[in-house]
């Protein structure tokens, strides 16, 4: 993976504060983090204002602003810009929520919150509620379903990040899907 050697050492040079390395990265990187913004905000309804391309520049003002990892890869830094970008919709939908306080809680699936629009914050905060939740419990479980559902990292890129097993990857997901299942409908029903 020779095309992979520059942007590491790029990202070598961003994590060590080097601000003008996340200019050179920033092209580089661009389409996939507009293909992942795109992935947050693919049902929103048209016209809304928070777009894909709003999104990745919201992203970029971010990493300037904080102190970054040590970055490994092109996955790595793709995972930590998926939790950003995932990050930054809870700040909207907690935002909408509280211009709506009073509305009451709803119950979701964990597949319907996953696909569900910005436009109904509630479900993000819910899966963000039991995501931060599991990460207490069991933070690998936590960050590998960030990775996949937030991130669009395969099984096979996860693993590679995370230097696990794929089909650990794969068994780990597994099980924390069920606990995320599990702790929706519990919270809904104590609602």
């Amino acid at each position: 993976m020779l095309e992979d050697v520059p942007i590491t050492l790029l990202l070598q040079e961003f994590a060590n504060g080097n601000k003008a390395a996340l200019d050179q990265l920033m092209p580089m990187f661009y389409a996939e983090l507009r293909k992942l913004a795109d992935g947050f905000l693919r049902q929103e309804r048209p016209g809304h204002t928070l777009q894909p391309t709003a999104l990745v520049h919201e992203f970029y003002a971010r990493m300037i602003g904080q102190q970054q990892p040590d970055y490994q890869n092109r996955a790595h830094f793709l995972g930590i810009a998926s939790r950003a970008m995932r990050q930054i919709l809870i700040d909207h939908a907690r935002g909408k929520r509280a211009a709506k306080r009073g509305a009451g809680e709803a119950r979701y699936s964990l597949d319907e919150a996953m696909d569900t629009p910005v436009e109904r914050p509630d479900a993000i905060i819910a899966v963000d509620d039991a995501l931060q939740e599991l990460e207490k419990q069991d933070p690998r479980k936590a960050q590998l379903v960030e990775m996949r559902f937030f991130g669009g990292l395969t099984a096979i890129e996860s693993a590679e990040v995370l230097h696990l097993d794929v089909n650990t990857v794969r068994n780990e997901l597994r099980v924390a899907q069920a606990w995320l299942q599990r702790e929706l409908d519990r919270n809904a029903a104590a609602q």
